[in-house]
């Protein structure tokens, strides 16, 4: 098992620690494991460092003296698909196959479909996948994969997130919108506060509250430029990070999600999860596997990428009609209840891994 474990807090990271903590998984397989991270804080990822170099040459030959001096009977590895992501990944990846056993790439991201006809990647890509088995998230990511991987050896396993309590929504007279993601404008900070200024130029009233890490491309300093600008500087707020039980408790709080990503590598976001296990009613975008969770009008809304006017028509609707509101955050709750429950994740990805292995 080799797979980036936190920290950083990540998806790809959260999930492969709840593989590893597993119960129903570690009863049926014998898993040793390989930490392919080379960051251990959000601001490393992206940065080259010696602290990085030296991790990777660490984590390289741990794999190659395991390998050596183990008999597995199949190798699975989480890699980025892209970039220079993949050229970091790609030798162990070469290296398992080396070995000559059955190779498993669990897929967390995309932008593969870039790669694939650029100069080392249209040789190394095949020489990778193939006859590997590869876990995708959504068979809406599948065409990202498609030039490089049969769909005969793709399989289905959609994330899922551990059951936590479900609070009570306190009682508040002003509708509360919720952002929670770093901020990026690519997960969509900006259309949202566009998407407000509309709203309270029609005299919508509303609180909206930003939850989440600063960024290089938005810190505080810039979000409460932006929000001055818009005028909205009695209506959002950037609250910061949050995490475990204050998280959940600002999605409880919480009457709507809105989250509208174009970041062009969405797959399948786990905080979409997290604000349907609340019962909050849920906005995003056409990215990814998002259309996989979201049936648009049932248990939540679907807006397209970058559309500032259907997002706020999207949240007008929701202020227009609790009803509607609390009809469709119900539906998302019954939808993580049904089909993303960790469990449900586990008993999958324990499937998947005993077939092929």
């Amino acid at each position: 098992m080799i797979a980036p474990l936190p920290p950083p807090i990540h998806g790809s990271a959260m999930m492969t620690q709840y593989i590893k903590d597993s119960p129903i998984i570690n009863e049926k397989l014998n898993l040793d494991w390989v930490n392919l991270s080379t960051s251990r804080r959000m601001d490393e990822i992206g940065k080259r460092s010696p602290l990085k170099a030296f991790r990777f040459i660490q984590s390289f030959f741990k794999t190659f003296w395991k390998l050596t001096t183990n008999r597995y009977d199949a190798y699975y590895i989480a890699i980025t698909c892209h970039g220079v992501g993949f050229l970091k990944d790609a030798p162990f990846a070469l290296l398992c196959k080396l070995f000559g056993k059955k190779l498993i790439i669990h897929q967390h991201n995309k932008g593969m479909s870039a790669d694939v006809d650029r100069p080392i990647y249209r040789w190394l890509l095949p020489l990778v996948y193939r006859n590997s088995k590869v876990i995708l998230l959504s068979w809406r990511l599948y065409q990202d994969i498609e030039k490089v991987v049969k769909k005969e050896n793709a399989v289905i396993c959609p994330n899922g997130i551990p059951l936590v309590k479900r609070l009570n929504k306190p009682p508040h007279p002003v509708p509360r919108l919720l952002f929670l993601s770093n901020l990026i404008e690519s997960k969509g900070v900006l259309t949202l506060l566009d998407a407000c200024k509309i709203l309270k130029g029609k005299g919508y009233i509303f609180k909206c509250n930003f939850v989440g890490g600063e960024t290089s491309e938005i810190d505080r300093d810039r979000f409460e430029k932006e929000v001055r600008a818009r005028g909205l500087d009695k209506t959002t707020v950037y609250i910061g990070k949050k995490y475990g039980d204050d998280k959940q408790f600002e999605i409880s709080k919480s009457d709507i999600f809105v989250f509208p990503t174009f970041y062009e590598n969405e797959c399948f976001p786990l905080v979409i999860l997290e604000a349907m296990q609340q019962g909050v009613a849920v906005i995003s975008t056409d990215e990814g596997g998002i259309p996989d969770i979201i049936q648009s009008g049932n248990n939540g809304l679907i807006v397209p990428s970058k559309s500032v006017e259907e997002l706020a028509e999207a949240i007008a609707k929701l202020l227009d009609d609790a009803d509607y509101r609390l009809r469709i955050a119900e539906n998302g709750y019954n939808t993580y209840n049904n089909k993303y429950t960790l469990k449900t994740f586990e008993t999958m990805i324990s499937d998947i891994l005993s077939k092929y292995n």
